[in-house]
């Protein structure tokens, strides 16, 4: 199975469908916004960041996955941005959980983007928060979005790990002796 999963990853239609996954969640994350109304806080568009990072991880990746050193990179990045979404949405659960603070608002409106990559003024229709981090609208099977978020990506995370090790096992060369491999 090792051989198979290392295959796999060395493979570049792996590579493009974890950013096909990742292009997918960033869609659903629009449609929940646009499509049923539903305003993302500070926490919710870093999410947003997460996964646009892993895409963007998984395609640079999908040029070229039989590089070992690519690969690792993309492994990295994989299971960085995954740690990252779980962080966020752990805390984002968190603050939806506690009791309102009596001041209001439980997170920044803005976002905190670095001066020469302000996101949320380049694209705000994606990246500027509208919504309160106390606020959870939606539920699923009795989960917040911030719950099933924490799943996705605790499954992602764990994607990775399994990848990772797997690349970690390199099949043997064939013994070569006289007359050539067999």
């Amino acid at each position: 199975m090792l051989i198979q999963l290392h295959a796999f990853a060395s493979q570049r239609r792996s590579w493009l469908i974890l950013a096909l996954g990742a292009f997918s969640l960033e869609i659903m994350a629009l449609i929940f916004q646009y499509g049923m109304d539903l305003k993302p806080c500070v926490y919710c568009i870093y999410v947003r960041l997460a996964f646009f990072a892993l895409m963007l991880v998984a395609l640079i990746v999908a040029i070229a996955p039989e590089k070992n050193w690519l690969r690792k990179l993309g492994f990295l990045g994989w299971s960085a941005t995954s740690l990252w979404a779980l962080s966020l949405n752990l805390t984002l659960h968190a603050k939806q959980i506690e009791p309102p603070s009596l001041f209001g608002s439980t997170c920044d409106a803005i976002p905190n983007f670095p001066s020469w990559a302000p996101l949320h003024e380049w694209l705000p229709g994606v990246f500027m928060p509208t919504g309160d981090c106390g606020d959870s609208p939606w539920s699923w099977l009795g989960l917040s979005m911030a719950q099933w978020l924490v799943g996705v990506s605790s499954l992602l995370l764990l994607i990775a790990a399994i990848f990772w090790l797997a690349d970690l096992y390199r099949p043997k060369k064939k013994e070569c002796c006289g007359g050539g491999c067999h």
